[in-house]
């Protein structure tokens, strides 16, 4: 037996599928490598950075470790450079709160680095309260651990 449309199932159909474009996308961009989030089980605005990349498309999955340490170390972020989550993404380290447009770049032009860093907690900066003071520096990683940072992007 056929389904029978009624006006106001399509109606509703029509309504919904106009509206559509017009709401914020929260789902993940198609092929996009999926972001794991390492972040300090005590700290709090590391949920808020990801929601920063969630919001432009990115599928993040987070994951608390009472060892950050250790991951900053296996991906080579200098103690300097440290912040309070370390991102992998697409085959990068992500130090910090980065804005995701610098991420977005670095995933476009995949320059021959480890990653990119934005060190400490800078207010105003992605996932941080507050309003932005100065510009934020982003440093490039050297790919060998015995290269020095470099300056990736000023936002």
């Amino acid at each position: 037996m056929a389904s029978k449309i009624t006006r106001r199932t399509a109606a509703a159909t029509l309504a919904a599928a106009a509206a559509a474009p017009l709401a914020p996308s929260r789902a993940a961009r198609p092929g996009a490598a999926e972001a794991v989030l390492y972040r300090d089980a005590n700290c709090g605005c590391c949920g808020d950075y990801a929601d920063h990349l969630r919001a432009r498309g990115h599928a993040v999955r987070v994951v608390a470790t009472d060892d950050l340490a250790r991951i900053k170390r296996e991906h080579g972020v200098p103690e300097a450079l440290g912040s309070c989550h370390t991102t992998l993404v697409g085959g990068y380290v992500v130090e910090g709160h980065v804005p995701v447009g610098v991420v977005e770049r670095l995933l476009v032009e995949r320059p021959a680095i480890r990653g990119i860093a934005l060190p400490g907690m800078p207010l105003g900066s992605p996932g941080m309260p507050g309003p932005k003071s100065e510009p934020f520096v982003i440093y490039a990683l050297p790919r060998r651990a015995v290269g020095q940072p470099t300056i990736y992007a000023v936002e």
